[in-house]
C-alpha cells in the first residue's frame, strides 16, 4: 500500500497501524514518576506508538543525556541543537525511577552528543553502574549512538558496565543514509556492532531496522547478512511511521504478513530473537529472552 503525496492527499493510516491512547493507574503512575524525577524518555520525544501500550505495562526507554541531538536525522522527531551540558544527577534519578516503578529490565539509550570526547560513553555507564548499585538484580540494554569519532574509547568505558544486551540500530538500508540518516554512516555503525562483539563476546548484540521508506527486499537481505557477519544476534525490524510534521513521508505501509516474512528470513540468516511486527521498535518488548 503506497502513500499518495500529490495534491497533499494521502492514503489513511491502515487498520493494523491504529493503536489506542494510554490509560489506566500503571500509564498514570509511569507518567508521574517520569515527570516527578525530570527524566526524559525516547517514548515521549520520539513520538512513539508504543507509548501507551508501554507506560501501561509500567515500563519507559530512558533518554538519557538530554533531549537535544547534534545531529538531525529526517526519520527522527527529536529535537536538534546544541545540547546542555551532562547533569551529573541524572545516573541517580534513573535509579530512583527504576526503583520506584519496579523494574526487572531497563533500556538506556541517549542522542547522539558528537560534542563530548566520548561521545557519552562514561556517562552510560554512571547511570548503568549507578542503578546496579541500587538494584543488584537489574538487567540492562544499553541502545547506544554510533560514537562516530571515539568507538574504540566508547567501547573500552561501557564495558565496565557489563550491559546484558549492547544494541546500536543500523536503522535503514545504506542507499537510504543520505536521505533520512544523513549524520550517520552504515560501515561506521556496523564497525561498532562488531567491536562490540570482540570486546563482549558474552553481550547479545542487537540492531533495528525500520521498513517503509522506499527500500527494496534484496537490500533488506543484504543488512540482515551483514548484521550477522559482524556478530548480530537480536533484531527488531518495524514499520516506519512518520513522528513529525518535518520528518520524512512513509513510502510504503508494509503489511503486516511481510514482516511475517522478514522474521523468517531474519531466523534463516542466523538471528536467535527476532521481533518483525509493524509496531516493533528497538526496545518495543525488549525484556523477552525468547524469540517472538
Amino acid at each position: 500500500m503506497k502513500v499518495i503525496e500529490n495534491n497533499r492527499e494521502s492514503r489513511k493510516l491502515p487498520s493494523w497501524l491504529k493503536r489506542p491512547l494510554g490509560s489506566g493507574q500503571t500509564y498514570a503512575h509511569t507518567s508521574s514518576v517520569l515527570d516527578e524525577l525530570g527524566l526524559q524518555t525516547i517514548c515521549s520525544n520520539a513520538n512513539c506508538p508504543n507509548k501507551g501500550q508501554c507506560w501501561s505495562k509500567g515500563t519507559a526507554t530512558v533518554l538519557i543525556l538530554g533531549n537535544i541531538c547534534t545531529r538531525n536525522c529526517k526519520f527522527c522527531s527529536v529535537a536538534a541543537g546544541r545540547p546542555k551540558s551532562v547533569d551529573s544527577t541524572e545516573p541517580e534519578r534513573v535509579a530512583e525511577m527504576a526503583e520506584k516503578m519496579n523494574l526487572k529490565y531497563l533500556v538506556i539509550t541517549s542522542v547522539n552528543r558528537d560534542d563530548l570526547p566520548d561521545g557519552g560513553a562514561g556517562h552510560f555507564s554512571d547511570c548503568v553502574n549507578t542503578v546496579r548499585r541500587r538494584l543488584g538484580y537489574m538487567k540492562f540494554e544499553m541502545l547506544v549512538p554510533d560514537f562516530r569519532d571515539c568507538q574504540d574509547q566508547a567501547i573500552e568505558t561501557l564495558k565496565s558496565a557489563l550491559p546484558f544486551v549492547f544494541a546500536h540500530n543500523v536503522e535503514t538500508v545504506p542507499s537510504l543514509y543520505e536521505k533520512a540518516r544523513a549524520g550517520g554512516n552504515y560501515e561506521l555503525s556496523l564497525n561498532l556492532l562488531k567491536l562490540a562483539k570482540e570486546q563482549l563476546p558474552e553481550t547479545p548484540i542487537k540492531s533495528s531496522i525500520m521498513l517503509g521508506l522506499g527500500e527494496s527486499d534484496s537490500e533488506i537481505e543484504e543488512v540482515l547478512k551483514d548484521l550477522r557477519s559482524v556478530g548480530c544476534s537480536r533484531i527488531t525490524i518495524g514499520q516506519y511511521l512518520k513522528p513529525s510534521k518535518d520528518s520524512l513521508d512513509v513510502v510504503e505501509y508494509v503489511p503486516p504478513e511481510k514482516f511475517k516474512f522478514w522474521k523468517q528470513k531474519a531466523m534463516e540468516v542466523g538471528f536467535s530473537w527476532v521481533i518483525s511486527e509493524p509496531f516493533a521498535r528497538s526496545s518495543y518488548f525488549a525484556e523477552l529472552d525468547s524469540t517472538v
